[in-house]
């Protein structure tokens, strides 16, 4: 192999930045070169990095440049280039060099059909008898700002931003602002409502970029197998990563600023026309919060929101809502929760949400309990096949959770005939703000099986630590229950519970630790949180 020719294979897209405007071309051992650039720069191909024209039609002509040559590596040099929509094809992958920023360009206002400088995102895709099975936003990819479909061998990597600052974040209050940003109408047409979507593709990498305020997702990612998701940073101002759908996963080292909704949140819509399971699913070493305002975690300043503003700091790790394919082995690890909302398993429309693993989580200032498992029937999804689903076999350990909110604890619930089975919880550590009234311990929290599922939606809970409803087979070992003020409810309450272990868990003894209010089989040993004790049935009664 000559000098030149090695040389030319120690070319990395980590180098791309000081590329001359001319395509680098592949040697053969040849005399005659390869005519095929190895790097395709958006500039060659019209876009300007200016901020000031638009240059999607430049990237656009890259991309496909790139995608009619084989494959390749489209490079965005420094500068801002403001663009509508971005179309990604197979064997093509965009990268985003240190300083570049893809920017959203302004969608229409309403009653417009034009947004800045005379254009608009591309159409979304007509509706199916199906759309009403999930939110608009789950059922169109093509008017996103970046958007693939039938897609394989893809990716976006570098250290640039992706902003997406003329995106509709689908508001679903009326009025809802974010800040200075214009409300869009997320279903007019011409609207952008997602920084990057992407359906039915495979072999997918997404790696090291960011995405600031990034529309109603930052990523929606549906029937996408074989995915990498790794050391993004996301600041939005609505969902950061949805995998719908999706099988062989891995999301690692990421960091989700998301106030108004959830952070990384596995789902298995409706939304393919088939109910399909999100199965073999890696989280790991992210982050996720809802603390802080927009932007802030990206300039390193982490601002939080002025006190008394209303803001959900939703910010969370959540399996559903969206459930009708399911959830199956999914692992969540080495994780951290601030300032957001709690730990979300939820079977809602029919999924069996089974095998999964959860580890090694530290969270605070939480505003609700660390846990909430639910099965419920909202069961929205064709009538004819539509059933209620399963939640069973999910392990728990090594959590520890700080300064949480009292007043809605842990949440494990089924309904009536359809109970969570199979649950172990070990080592677990909540210290909560306490300081609840012992009236509230007697409180009937309501079933609501056909409710969207939330903490909330429940209301107050009578327990201070686990609210256990409707279970099957759990087991609990070494957890502990720390109010900082004393509080009138007990640590565990259980209703229709059959067959629970308790081994050396510690919680205040008074009130009791257990209020017993519809159980069988059950046993409490080694625990500083009562005496040792077998029950095979045990009705309105404390322990």
């Amino acid at each position: 192999m000559n000098d030149q020719r090695r040389s030319m294979l120690k070319i990395v897209p980590f180098a791309l930045a000081g590329l001359a405007t001319k395509p680098v071309f592949a040697q053969s051992d040849s005399t005659t070169p390869v005519t095929t650039p190895l790097f395709f720069d958006v500039r060659v191909y019209g876009a300007t990095g200016s901020g000031r024209t638009l240059d999607s039609a430049g990237i656009n002509a890259a991309i496909d440049a790139a995608a009619g040559a084989g494959g390749g590596t489209v490079v965005v040099p420094a500068g801002t280039y403001l663009c509508f929509s971005i179309r990604l094809r197979s064997q093509v992958h965009l990268y985003l060099s240190q300083g570049a920023t893809i920017l959203a360009a302004s969608s229409p206002l309403p009653g417009q059909t034009t947004g800045e400088m005379g254009g608009k995102y591309d159409a979304a895709e007509p509706k199916t008898a199906y759309d009403t099975y999930q939110d608009y936003g789950h059922n169109h990819w093509h008017n996103s700002l970046i958007w693939g479909e039938d897609l394989h061998n893809v990716g976006i990597s570098g250290p640039g931003l992706i902003y997406g600052k003329g995106l509709s974040f689908g508001g679903w209050i009326k009025g809802e602002r974010r800040g200075d940003y214009p409300i869009y109408d997320a279903e007019q047409p011409g609207v952008g409502n997602k920084a990057i979507a992407l359906k039915n593709c495979r072999n997918v990498i997404f790696r090291d970029f960011s995405i600031l305020k990034g529309g109603h997702f930052g990523l929606l990612l549906t029937g996408v197998d074989n995915l990498t998701i790794d050391n993004l940073t996301i600041d939005t101002d609505r969902d950061g990563i949805d995998l719908d759908c999706c099988k062989n996963v891995h999301v690692s080292n990421c960091t989700v600023n998301s106030p108004w909704d959830d952070g990384i949140c596995p789902k298995s819509s409706y939304a393919l026309g088939y109910a399909r399971a999100t199965e073999n699913v890696t989280i790991t070493g992210c982050t996720v919060t809802g603390y802080y305002q927009l932007g802030t975690v990206l300039d390193g300043s982490y601002k939080n929101f002025p006190a008394g503003e209303n803001i959900y700091r939703t910010g969370r790790i959540k399996c559903g809502t969206e459930s009708n394919g399911g959830f199956r082995n999914i692992t969540i690890t080495n994780c951290v929760f601030e300032g957001c909302n709690s730990l979300s398993l939820e079977s809602e429309d029919g999924a069996l949400c089974e095998d999964i693993t959860i580890s090694n989580i530290s969270m605070r200032n939480l505003i609700y309990g660390p846990l909430f498992f639910r099965l419920g029937a909202r069961l929205r999804g064709p009538k004819d096949s539509t059933r209620v689903g399963a939640l069973r076999r999910i392990l728990v350990s090594n959590i520890v959770s700080y300064n949480s909110d009292a007043n809605i604890g842990n949440i494990l619930s089924g309904i009536p005939g359809y109970p969570i089975e199979d649950i172990k919880i070990a080592n677990f550590y909540m210290q909560h703000k306490g300081g609840m009234s012992t009236e509230q311990a007697k409180i009937v929290p309501p079933e609501d099986a056909d409710k969207y599922p939330d903490p909330g939606v429940f209301g107050p809970m009578p327990a201070q630590g686990f609210f256990l409803r409707h279970l099957r087979h759990l087991e609990m070992s070494h957890v502990e229950i720390a109010p900082m003020a004393k509080d009138g409810r007990p640590s565990f309450v259980l209703d229709d519970v059959e067959r629970a272990d308790f081994l050396a868990i510690t919680a205040p003894t008074s009130p009791d630790a257990f209020a017993f209010r519809h159980a069988r089989d059950i046993r409490v040993s080694l625990s500083r949180a009562a005496k040792d004790a077998i029950l095979d049935t045990a009705v309105n009664q404390t322990l």
